[in-house]
């Protein structure tokens, strides 16, 4: 899937996969749902077929970059990536920590661990993984600066989005009138459900967090997107479910939103999907929905080499 609010930037790359890949660029999982597209390390996953699916993902959108991933870990951990070769065909990465570097103790897999990655270089594609966490993909517009973040409701907590525009700010004089953002598929409104302390920290942190929880109806909420689909992935699989509502509601996307907003970023220039993962089996992994076992969608951006 892609953003039509980004596809209208030429010179960049970008995507969200889908549970499903269509026929020849379908995965290579050999579990019941052999069709499934894993792009993540998770305890039911093999990491050869994972390895692949990535591969096939990034052919997929043509980037001709060098993938950048981080260890996600629900911080606001904020790196700059950078090449250290003089093109992206042969250059190896560096990292380099913009803010909150975590401990050592995280990191695994040689990945830094964190949740934001910032590049103001071409030939990079930066990545990260969610299954109802929020992906969300910044622009500048102008000086073509890119940022990926991982924001699930503890990093949200901790501002990890607004986090990223300031360094972005720092890094490369990035203005926030130039920035343009997309909110990707996530567990939506309808679905998560989240405790009193979940409730009580953002009603601490955050000044009229009240938009941000909400008593659900048992009606279905309609569901409109700017995403459409590519001709990289389809799917036709049953349709989603809906849980009926309890306890209150935690909207991810307004805590993005609000926190965009707050950058400076332009109401006009954030751009969101409202499909909901945990209600779409049919297109999306779902951590909420499924389990710690739940496999992994992949967002990326880039500018391209």
């Amino acid at each position: 899937m892609e953003s039509t609010g980004l596809a209208r930037f030429p010179w960049l790359v970008h995507g969200f996969s889908v549970r499903y890949a269509r026929s020849g660029s379908a995965g290579t999982s050999r579990r019941p749902r052999a069709r499934e597209f894993n792009l993540g390390f998770t305890p039911a996953a093999n990491r050869g077929e994972v390895e692949r699916n990535r591969r096939r993902f990034l052919r997929a959108l043509d980037a001709g970059a060098v993938p950048a991933s981080l260890h996600q870990i629900h911080s606001a951990a904020v790196w700059e990536v950078s090449l250290t070769g003089n093109s992206a065909e042969h250059g190896a990465l560096r990292y380099l920590p913009a803010s909150n570097p975590p401990s050592a103790a995280h990191e695994s897999r040689n990945e830094p661990a964190g949740d934001a990655l910032i590049t103001s270089e071409a030939g990079i594609l930066l990545t990260i993984r969610t299954a109802d966490c929020l992906p969300v993909l910044i622009v500048d517009t102008e000086l073509r600066v890119v940022a990926a973040v991982h924001a699930g409701w503890r990093g949200a907590l901790a501002r990890v989005i607004e986090k990223t525009v300031g360094e972005m700010r720092r890094i490369s004089a990035s203005r926030p009138e130039n920035l343009f953002a997309v909110l990707g598929p996530a567990i939506g409104r309808c679905c998560y459900e989240v405790g009193e302390e979940v409730v009580d920290a953002f009603r601490g942190q955050f000044r009229g967090s009240d938009v941000f929880f909400h008593k659900p109806t048992t009606e279905a909420e309609p569901q409109r997107s700017d995403l459409r689909y590519t001709l990289l992935f389809h799917t036709q699989a049953p349709p989603g479910h809906r849980r009926e509502p309890h306890g209150l509601h935690l909207d991810l996307t307004a805590v993005a939103r609000a926190q965009l907003l707050a950058s400076g970023v332009r109401p006009s220039a954030i751009h969101a999907s409202e499909y909901c993962t945990a209600c779409h089996p049919e297109l999306f992994f779902s951590h909420r929905r499924d389990g710690a076992r739940a496999s992994r969608m992949m967002a990326a951006i880039g500018v391209r080499a």
